[in-house]
């Protein structure tokens, strides 16, 4: 990252995606814990037998009386529906054994009481989205960046501006319908067959476009995120590796850098996050109950709504949660990412001495 002599070519695509691959993976195991735990409390405040007789808000989690309950999970990189089914298809994300009274609290009872493995527990259905989803995230970052840079001759601090946006834009666009799939196979235990009988149907029905459902949300809080995240984060490294009088980042300053700029990336994208969330709860549980989907509120309506009910406050609610969240899982990635990346460039040189 940064401005360097040498661009990213020095690294294969392949080693590229290996390190991303990597960071995903270490920065999934770092942080479902910390999800773990915040949807146990969520579980806690609104309990099946709540929501089993609540009826719908206007952007509310549950969309009517249903045997099904969506959580959304976000490990700080990506979010994802999970699905419960009167608490007993995810017992370990929806068991309420003793209650908790905080999340320290929480950390330790789900130790003592179910053993370490329980902060894991929603780990392998992470995986299966994050890890391609970063994939091809961090990947067209730095091929869009070096492309912009190397080959069209832009410079500036614009430039991973761009290249961010329009690599999570792929990325976001790719994963979409996967994870709708997902849902539906988590929800109905449908076999490959009728999973495709059921997307065949609803492109039928509804177009090709439904399958990208949720999408306008994802991105209008995803993109900016990612242009501002990637902005802070060159401009931030470059200002770290100048005090060091270092030419290359270290994982510190790489650490460093990831945590302040996905913090204010965070705070500044926090109203289309809440927008995001709840949308995503919203069509999660009418998946599940195979409720028709009907056209959905616009991303600014529903603003408008959460601020007639709840004030500008409601626009950034769960602000102090998503940064502890976001901030290390970012500084994690970045840092894994670029020590990868380091370990290959080594790698690739020692080669090139070699066959001199």
């Amino acid at each position: 990252m940064g401005d360097r002599s040498v661009q990213t070519a020095g690294i294969s695509p392949v080693q590229q995606m290996l390190a991303s691959g990597t960071g995903a993976l270490l920065t999934s195991i770092f942080v479902t814990p910390l999800d773990v735990v915040k949807t146990r409390l969520q579980a806690q405040q609104t309990p099946f037998y709540q929501a089993l007789a609540s009826e719908s808000a206007p952007w509310g989690g549950v969309i009517r009386p249903s045997k099904w309950k969506c959580f959304l999970y976000c490990n700080g990189l990506m979010d994802h529906i999970y699905v419960c089914q009167n608490g007993a298809s995810c017992t370990s994300w929806y068991k309420t054994p003793t209650y908790f009274s905080g999340t320290l609290d929480a950390f330790v009872k789900i130790t003592r009481h179910e053993g370490p493995r329980a902060l894991w527990s929603g780990l392998p259905p992470t995986l299966v989205m994050v890890v391609p989803a970063t994939v091809i995230y961090f990947t067209c970052y730095d091929q869009l960046r070096d492309f912009l840079k190397y080959h069209l001759g832009f410079q500036g601090s614009h430039v991973p501006l761009v290249a961010g946006g329009l690599a999570r834009l792929g990325a976001v666009t790719v994963i979409s319908p996967l994870e709708l799939v997902r849902t539906k196979m988590q929800s109905r235990q449908l076999s490959y067959g009728e999973l495709r009988m059921c997307i065949r149907s609803a492109v039928a029905q509804d177009g090709l476009l439904s399958l990208w459902r949720g999408w306008g949300p994802t991105v209008l809080r995803d993109v900016p995120f990612s242009a501002l995240y990637w902005f802070n984060y060159e401009l931030v490294k470059a200002r770290l590796c100048e005090q060091s009088r270092v030419s290359q980042a270290t994982f510190s300053i790489s650490f460093t850098a990831g945590a302040v700029s996905g913090a204010v990336a965070a705070v500044l994208t926090l109203p289309f996050d809440v927008v995001k969330t709840r949308r995503q709860i919203q069509l999660g549980e009418m998946e599940t109950q195979g409720v028709p989907l009907k056209r959905t509120t616009s991303t600014w309506h529903m603003m408008k709504e959460i601020r007639a009910e709840s004030g500008y406050r409601g626009l950034f609610a769960g602000f102090l949660p998503r940064v502890i969240k976001v901030a290390p899982a970012c500084a994690v990635m970045i840092s894994s990412y670029e020590f990868g990346k380091t370990f290959f460039q080594k790698i690739n040189l020692d080669r090139e001495r070699r066959a001199s």
